[in-house]
C-alpha cells in the first residue's frame, strides 16, 4: 500500500478539476494544467478532492500509484499557488540581469550568456546576484533552474558559481605547501 497514494488530493477554493478523454484538466487562478492519465490507475474527482487508486492489483499499478498522486497534487498546487526556485550567484564579476524574455548572465566567460526564457516561466532579478524563477508547472520551473545552474556549477574550493538557495556546497581545503 502506498502511503502517499492513499491520501486524497484536496482541491482548494477557486480550483476546478475535470477528467475527459484520458486527460485530467485542473483550472485555477494562476492558469490551467493538464495531465495524461495512466490506464493502470483510476482517478475520481469529487467536490473537494481527487482520489487516486490502482485500477488493478498488478505490480506496475502499485508502482505508478504514489507517483501519479504526487503529479496530480503538483497540478493543484501549481494552479493555486505556483512554484518558485531561487538561484544565488557567487563570484567576483558574476551577475545576472533579466531583460524582457532573456536572462543575461555574466559568468566569467569571454562572452555574456543569453538565456531565452521559455513560455510559462517568469524570471526576476531582485539584485544582480539573485535569480527568481516562477511558474505554475513544477517540472518546467525545476528544468529551467537546472539549465541556468549548468552554466557555472558551484565549485568546492572557493564556492564560486550558481547554486540553489539553501543548497550546501561541500567545501574542500586547498593544497598545502
Amino acid at each position: 500500500m502506498s502511503r502517499i497514494g492513499k491520501k486524497p488530493v484536496a482541491i482548494p477554493g477557486g480550483v476546478t478539476a475535470a477528467i475527459a478523454d484520458g486527460v485530467l484538466t485542473v483550472k485555477g487562478p494562476k492558469g490551467t494544467l493538464t495531465l495524461t492519465l495512466r490506464d493502470e490507475i483510476s482517478y475520481t474527482v469529487e467536490a473537494d478532492s481527487i482520489l487516486v487508486k490502482p485500477a488493478n492489483d498488478t505490480k506496475q499499478a502499485r508502482a505508478f500509484w504514489g507517483m501519479q498522486r504526487t503529479l496530480v497534487s503538483n497540478l493543484v498546487t501549481g494552479v493555486s499557488e505556483g512554484y518558485t526556485k531561487v538561484l544565488e550567484i557567487t563570484g567576483v564579476g558574476y551577475r545576472a540581469n533579466a531583460q524582457g524574455r532573456n536572462l543575461k548572465l555574466q559568468l566569467g566567460y569571454s562572452h555574456d550568456v543569453d538565456f531565452p526564457v521559455p513560455e510559462g516561466i517568469e524570471i526576476k532579478t531582485p539584485d544582480n546576484t539573485t535569480v527568481e524563477i516562477t511558474g505554475i508547472d513544477k517540472q518546467k520551473v525545476g528544468q529551467v533552474a537546472a539549465e541556468i545552474r549548468r552554466w557555472r556549477k558551484p565549485e568546492p574550493y572557493k564556492g564560486k558559481g550558481i547554486k540553489y538557495r539553501g543548497e550546501y556546497i561541500f567545501r574542500k581545503e586547498g593544497k598545502k605547501k
